[in-house]
Parts: structure tokens; sequence; C-alpha cells
């Protein structure tokens, strides 16, 4: 049985946005691909968006709690991934975390 704690949790989000260096972003995607492939307990999905014919993109990357975020982005492996990406970036990307306060999923048509 679920503990009413837990029922009350939320997912945090870890977003980024940046530039890439032009003509950067399909290396950065590939690049991004191998970071989340590192993940591991606590991940619940992740998005990469890019603006329309810019070099523009945000990343979002959901998990199920902060402690999940921290032990799957220090990991030796993730950090390396990363290190492959910081010079494809036109500028210094921000980052920000969220909590995911509301999730809407879509109805299933019978």
């Amino acid at each position: 049985m679920e503990d009413f704690q837990d029922f009350l949790t939320h997912k945090i989000a870890h977003v980024t946005i940046g530039e890439f260096q032009l003509g950067k972003f399909d290396e950065a995607r590939q690049i991004y691909q191998e970071a989340v492939a590192t993940y591991g307990k606590g991940f619940k999905g992740a998005y990469l968006l890019q603006e329309t014919g810019t070099e523009r993109g945000i990343a979002v990357i959901l998990w199920d709690s902060e402690e999940s975020m921290s032990a799957n982005e220090g990991t030796e492996a993730h950090k390396q991934v990363l290190k492959k990406m910081m010079p494809l970036f036109e500028s210094t990307p921000r980052t920000t975390y969220y909590e995911v306060v509301t999730e809407i999923q879509p109805r299933h048509e019978d």
C-alpha cells in the first residue's frame, strides 16, 4: 500500500535552455541521447526541443525526486558525456529545476 506521503511527492524537472554553435545541434542531440542512456533508477523521461530553423533548444529531464536526479547526474559516465557537449554551446546554457505540480495524461479512447 502506498504511503500517503508518497502520494504527495512531486517529480522534478531539470530544464536547460541554450544555443549551440552554428551547425552543432545534431551533434549535441546525439550526445544528449548518450547522457540520457546513462540514467537509471528514478528517471521518468526526457525531451529535447529545438526551435525551428535555429540552433536553440530546451532539454527537459524528469525525475521522481531530487535524490534520484542528483545520484544519476553525479555519475562519472554522465560527467564525461556532458564534458563532450559543453564546447558545442554558443554560450553557457541556463539550467533551472522545477517541481512538477500538475501532470495531465491523455485520455485513452476505447
